[in-house]
């Protein structure tokens, strides 16, 4: 049953990213418990990926799971068009207890890239209220905001999946990314592109989007926090909205609770996601200042021109709330110092290794970058025979554990991975690194 069942999915479903007619490379997971993920063929093997950093305390969590149970008895889904309910209520004064003290309105939404579509339009609506013209973006080059058409538009134009759709998309503004990495000694020279495009543009730039430290499908890069402030301060002298997306490093993956606090900034919009509802429904929200949301519901429409349809999922928010409550006990942070302190420790000897250009560790992220490009279905099928999951893209290997991870499942996740150098044929020989 379980080859019918692959057969079925290889002829009908498409999966992010792949071909519907091409090879398929998926494997059928039957179950999934605290950080395994069991196969069709009795397998278990470690989830290294946290299912793309959102399930931060493993899977099936009693605590999680409970959450659900309660609210699928009173309700699972209520419009949330004129009318409300508790759930939404409490997660949202959780999330403004939580964020930084100047946002003040809050938009659920479903998922990281419709959140970047509303933080988009919020920013469009707001000029627009105000009877001024701007509506171009900037940004930097290798960022990654989604697969949504605006998220798209802010988005890398040249080295990302999207730029089949360069003739498309609106047209945006890239700087050149940050070349100085987390750790690295300042030098205000890093900035120099940015600094210039936001003054030459100030007229017409209607707002700023980063992800904050961490670029994430863009290449995996940690970036300095200097940075970040700089953005912040030319954002505030030339009066323009801040968008920070802190969709993939939210709660607690950088070792802060959000990856902003680094810089000791915080944006005019916040997008979250992901890590959100720890990994159990799709849930994003849009956090925003008072002074955005009375411009933009002061203005010409009387409202934010946007509600979709599950907008506040009642099922959704439960789990959310009850996520927060466990990230508020704090225990989550020595759980990720733990996991930097061992993924340095462990990926540190393969720094020198030929194969190998540069090794990275940032909280629960560690980033093994090749010099070329990866096999990524022959590496994959190595990870799955030796019991571990993990996704690598491009020529990079990373890992995103839940943080409940313990000692010995995250050495046999480095293990492998330098296992996987070691083999032959996993690795391609001077290709280029576009998608």
């Amino acid at each position: 049953m379980n080859k019918i069942d692959l057969l079925f999915d290889k002829k009908h479903i498409w999966h992010p990213y792949e071909s519907i007619t091409g090879e398929s490379n998926c494997f059928l997971v039957t179950s999934a418990k605290g950080i395994f993920l069991k196969l069709s063929n009795g397998k278990k093997i470690i989830d290294g990926m946290s299912s793309w950093w959102s399930a931060i305390h493993g899977y099936n969590n009693k605590k999680l799971n409970n959450a659900l149970y309660t609210q699928i008895k009173k309700m699972s889904h209520v419009m949330f068009g004129g009318i409300t309910h508790k759930p939404a209520i409490l997660l949202c004064r959780q999330l403004l207890k939580i964020t930084p003290k100047n946002l003040d309105c809050i938009f659920l939404a479903d998922s990281g890239s419709v959140a970047i579509e509303i933080a988009i339009k919020m920013i469009l609506q707001y000029w627009s209220s105000l009877k001024i013209n701007k509506k171009k973006f900037l940004t930097i080059k290798n960022s990654y905001h989604g697969d949504t058409f605006f998220a798209t538009s802010v988005s890398d134009p040249i080295n990302s999946c999207h730029k089949i759709y360069n003739n498309i998309i609106p047209k945006n503004i890239f700087a050149e990314s940050p070349t100085l990495s987390f750790n690295d000694i300042w030098n205000d020279i890093d900035f120099k592109s940015f600094k210039d495009l936001i003054y030459k543009n100030q007229n017409k730039i209607a707002g700023v989007i980063l992800e904050p430290i961490v670029q994430g499908a863009g290449g995996m890069k940690f970036y300095h926090p200097n940075y970040l402030k700089n953005v912040r301060k030319l954002c505030n002298l030339y009066k323009i909205p801040l968008i920070i997306d802190e969709i993939a490093t939210g709660f607690g993956r950088t070792g802060k609770l959000f990856a902003s606090e680094h810089a000791n900034i915080s944006g005019d919009i916040l997008c979250i996601g992901k890590a959100l509802t720890a990994g159990t429904l799709t849930l994003s929200a849009v956090l925003t200042t008072r002074h955005i949301a009375d411009v933009i519901s002061n203005g010409k429409s009387k409202c934010f021109m946007h509600g979709p349809t599950y907008m506040g999922n009642p099922l959704a928010c439960a789990v959310a709330n009850e996520n927060i409550k466990i990230l508020k006990k704090n225990k989550w942070k020595n759980k990720v110092k733990k996991i930097e302190r061992e993924l340095k420790k462990n990926l540190k000897n393969l720094s020198n290794h030929p194969k190998v250009s540069n090794i990275r560790v940032l909280g629960a992220i560690g980033v093994v970058e090749c010099i070329y490009p990866i096999k990524i279905k022959e590496m994959q099928n190595f990870f799955v025979k030796n019991n571990i999951w993990l996704k690598p893209f491009r020529n990079l290997i990373y890992t995103t554990p839940a943080y409940i991870i313990d000692k010995d499942s995250l050495k046999k996740i480095t293990q492998v991975i330098a296992l996987s150098l070691d083999t032959e044929n996993f690795i391609y020989n001077n290709k280029n690194l576009t998608f």
